[in-house]
């Protein structure tokens, strides 16, 4: 898991005025960040050996224990545990040198079509899809830990810049709500609006799935 000591927020600066879903593109390519493009899907197909495992760890935190009875919600947070769970995916953007994109700042850098290196709008939507779905299961996967640890305070306040981070990542990404993004929109609003009660329902689901896990299983 990575280390959230490490990461350091920074605010991405918007040019005033120009609406998210202008399709406008640079004419060159990002000159020092690439990024690796997410599957638009928010209702995921069987596909991952564990996709039933988390569904059902999922559904029975977030209604039972949060109130949360969103099925798409629950179908995107498990398909978010899918993609995450291995180690590889986690970091899934990387610098022109083919190294590994691992602080928050560098995310929102590469996420900004105007003063960073996102080389359009839709590239930006893109990478901050990837940096809402980082910021919730990396938030839900320290949530149990932060409270024990000797800095807690300091530690805490981290964690709540990356969750206010992630839920504007993914309020941007629903203010691209045309043409092929349109059916995609009212979920990434409402993952935004529950934002921090999903970051404490994977807190639930990683608890429960250690609780359950038998030697040699997948831990969260």
């Amino acid at each position: 898991m990575a280390n959230i000591a490490k990461m350091h927020p920074e605010s991405s600066r918007r040019e005033s005025g120009v609406p998210l879903r202008t399709a406008y593109v640079r004419g060159a390519a990002p000159a020092n960040l690439l990024c690796a493009r997410p599957t638009e899907v928010h209702v995921p197909t069987e596909t991952h050996p564990l996709e039933s495992f988390f569904q059902e760890a999922v559904r029975t935190n977030f209604v039972e224990k949060i109130g949360l009875n969103d099925n798409e919600i629950i179908d995107y947070v498990a398909h978010v545990l899918c993609e995450f769970s291995p180690p590889g995916p986690l970091f899934r953007l990387k610098d022109a040198n083919g190294h590994r994109v691992e602080t928050m700042a560098e995310m929102l850098h590469a996420a900004d079509p105007v003063y960073g290196t996102a080389a359009s709008f839709d590239e930006e939507r893109s990478v901050r899809r990837y940096i809402g779905d980082y910021a919730m299961f990396v938030a839900g996967m320290q949530l149990d830990v932060m409270e024990s640890a000797p800095h807690y305070q300091a530690d805490r306040a981290a964690v709540d810049e990356f969750i206010r981070i992630g839920r504007e990542s993914y309020s941007i990404v629903s203010q691209f709500d045309l043409f092929e993004y349109e059916k995609d929109a009212p979920v990434f609003a409402r993952l935004a609006g529950h934002f921090d009660r999903c970051v404490l329902g994977l807190a639930l689901v990683r608890d429960e799935l250690n609780d359950r896990r038998s030697p040699g299983a997948i831990q969260l």
